[in-house]
């Protein structure tokens, strides 16, 4: 069913705004360009109309804090089937971008700045080659969609193809013109997506159940441990993800550039740092950063989220479990579908051999009653 925006302004009477329109669409993007938050707040703009050799330019290209790329595409006058298709072909053209055809993209982009500097000044972390464009995502950017368009696009996300559509829709209050937006599909869907598939990593093979999951270095992995969660915030990007984990989901965890330190099982769905308790009292009162916590916790977009978890077994991140060929990624969750999945799950159950075994929190119960 096509989405459908419309604005009030809030009185006694609502009064509706007036449907309007830009002057172009290259209006649209001249404003995206200057404020990439129209977008996105998590990602940053690499490309613009870039040549892809097959015959038309790319409209944007973005880069998201996984290193995966973002193909993003203005509907301008062609059908939506049309801009679908366009931005498919593009997709197709970024996906063999190498390392260095990356950075000279960016380097046109920003009038000779560097990708791994910008990179890291926006994300606060190393760009990691190995992770550049190693997956990608397509948006589409259009102020309506007929409903063959959306079911296509329905159907290929269904189908682990990470492709959405980011409405806009202008709306008009005497001399001011006002934009809404609106996503066909729940990002954190694409994005799982997106997580989910990596390029160059041969067959994809069914998912195996078994969640991965990253943990902020710059978070209380002994807290973690203790007190029975993970947690992501700064951001919706990071902490979107949280939705993907319900009750009874095995994860397993990975502090980024320490190594896995635990598995366990989900007991609760997401809760925000307002709403998780610790032991009957407030999260905020217990945790040693609360007063960080704090700063963000009535914003949603970058609130801290808490999903609770029983572990069933897990390390101090000075014996982190780190070697060649386990699995990685920047997302906070995902359900990883590389054979290098497979093989890290069975890599870490020889080193947490509890991994099936009864969570941490009953097998203290029964040594308590023992005694």
């Amino acid at each position: 069913m096509p989405i459908q925006h419309a604005i009030w302004k809030v009185g006694a009477k609502p009064i509706s705004l007036t449907a309007s329109s830009l002057a172009s669409e290259q209006q649209l993007e001249d404003m995206i360009v200057a404020a990439p938050e129209i977008l996105s707040n998590e990602w940053m703009l690499i490309g613009r109309q870039e040549a892809t050799g097959l015959g038309g330019r790319i409209d944007l290209l973005a880069i998201a804090p996984d290193a995966s790329l973002v193909v993003i595409e203005l509907k301008r006058d062609r059908t939506p089937r049309e801009v679908v298709a366009q931005a498919i072909d593009y997709a197709y053209w970024v996906e063999q971008l190498t390392a260095d055809r990356i950075t000279q993209v960016y380097e046109r982009f920003s009038n000779g700045g560097r990708l791994d500097d910008a990179f890291r000044q926006r994300f606060g972390v190393e760009l990691d080659e190995d992770s550049l464009n190693a997956s990608h995502q397509i948006v589409v950017v259009a102020s309506e969609l007929d409903s063959s368009t959306e079911r296509i696009v329905n159907y290929l996300n269904a189908r682990d193809i990470a492709i959405n559509v980011l409405f806009f829709q202008v709306f008009k209050c005497g001399n001011d013109q006002f934009i809404s937006r609106a996503w066909l599909i729940d990002p954190g869907q694409t994005q799982a997506n997106v997580a989910a598939t990596t390029k160059g990593s041969g067959k994809h093979e069914p998912w195996n159940g078994e969640y991965y999951v990253s943990y902020g270095d710059d978070r209380t992995w002994d807290e973690a441990r203790r007190y029975g969660f993970v947690s992501a915030g700064g951001g919706s990007w990071y902490s979107r993800t949280l939705e993907l984990l319900s009750p009874g989901d095995r994860i397993w965890v990975k502090v980024p550039g320490t190594g896995y330190v635990g598995v366990g099982r989900v007991t609760e769905a997401v809760q925000s740092v307002k709403e998780f308790t610790i032991d009957g009292r407030p999260a905020l009162d217990v945790l040693s950063d609360s007063e960080n916590l704090r700063h963000g916790a009535d914003d949603p977009e970058r609130a801290e989220y808490f999903v609770r978890v029983d572990w069933l077994d897990t390390k101090p991140k000075d014996q982190a479990v780190n070697e060649v060929g386990l699995f990685g990624n920047q997302n906070t969750v995902c359900q990883p579908t590389v054979p290098k999945w497979s093989h890290t799950v069975d890599r870490l159950k020889t080193y947490f051999p509890n991994w099936n075994g009864q969570p941490k929190a009953k097998r203290e119960a029964m040594s308590c009653q023992k005694r």
